[in-house]
């Protein structure tokens, strides 16, 4: 009988001082279905197969939150995360976001200034039932330069320091807002949109990223430009041709880009079904070639790969 492919596979880089498998999960649609316990189960189903970096935010609820469906009563995935995992084994890294809200009747909200940030830091420690947070990206809603982030950044700073939070990241972030961020506290992950086929201009802060030994954290890498749709389904024929030649998904050949990216680049793809939690795991075991590669990024797109040997190595 087979081996069952765990995270494992993916292989493994820094946040901060805590080494995690470069597969992860994104939490966001664990709340969609009204069965609390099957959400339970998803997420121990995760840490079986050795999934040891989860993505979430406060904001992440159904009834409404940033996908607008459900029915019931408030279903919070920092919540449903308390109820699988804790008591948290110290292995484990729970990374959360604050600087948008979820309004009951406005929807997803931007959060800004100290008091604010902190109450969303504690909201998160009480959801969690943690005394501290392992990392907190900050949610950057863009607008033209210079948007400057140190007042937020440094309120997280400043709770960094009182121990309230173990590591600071971005997410939604320029180059500029990391280069600001950086001169106020370390930053150990950038969190942006990218894909595939939903690149836009992030190769350059990939390859920065990778110089500076900060993990790259891709959402939407599977939906790309579907974002909270879910799962990109209309597949690019070169998509298509390395998934038959490796007996794969499309979906798992997407994923399998993502991580090609660079050693410092992770992944965190979030599903509700256990086929597609399995699935997404074995995708971290696929190495396509130079060749496949090429052909997925297409005539006249750059690459932005680095070598493992040009970047930090992990410690």
């Amino acid at each position: 009988m087979p081996t069952e492919i765990t995270a494992a596979a993916a292989g493994r880089w820094t946040l901060g001082d805590r080494t995690v498998h470069r597969l992860g999960f994104g939490t966001m649609r664990i709340t969609v279905h009204p069965d609390r316990d099957r959400a339970v189960r998803l997420l121990r189903r995760a840490v079986d197969l050795g999934i040891d970096h989860f993505d979430t935010a406060a904001f992440y609820v159904s009834p409404g939150g940033t996908l607008g469906v459900g029915t019931g009563p408030a279903r919070y995935a920092t919540e449903l995360i308390r109820a699988a995992l804790a008591p948290y084994p110290e292995h484990l890294v729970v990374a959360t976001k604050v600087g948008l809200r979820h309004d009951p009747a406005l929807g997803v909200r931007e959060e800004t200034g100290p008091a604010r940030l902190r109450a969303q830091v504690e909201e998160n420690l009480r959801r969690l039932g943690r005394d501290h947070l392992d990392l907190v990206n900050l949610r950057i809603v863009r607008r033209p330069p210079p948007d400057s982030v140190a007042e937020r950044f440094g309120a997280l700073a400043e709770l960094r320091d009182a121990g309230l939070i173990r590591h600071l990241g971005l997410s939604n972030a320029r180059l500029d807002h990391l280069d600001e961020a950086q001169g106020i506290a370390p930053v150990v992950c950038v969190q942006n949109n990218y894909a595939l086929d939903n690149r836009g201009d992030q190769d350059a802060l990939i390859r920065e990223c990778g110089a500076r030994g900060i993990a790259y954290v891709p959402y939407f890498a599977l939906a790309g430009l579907n974002r909270e749709g879910g799962a990109h389904t209309d597949h690019d024929p070169p998509v298509r041709a390395v998934a038959r030649a490796h007996h794969a998904t499309p979906q798992q050949v997407r994923l399998a880009w993502t991580l090609h990216q660079g050693p410092h680049v992770l992944a965190i793809p979030g599903t509700g079904d256990p086929a597609h939690l399995v699935e997404n795991v074995a995708a971290g075991a696929l190495r396509l070639t130079p060749d496949e590669l090429a052909a997925l990024d297409g005539p006249g797109r750059a690459c932005s790969r680095l070598s493992p040997a040009s970047q930090r190595p992990v410690r």
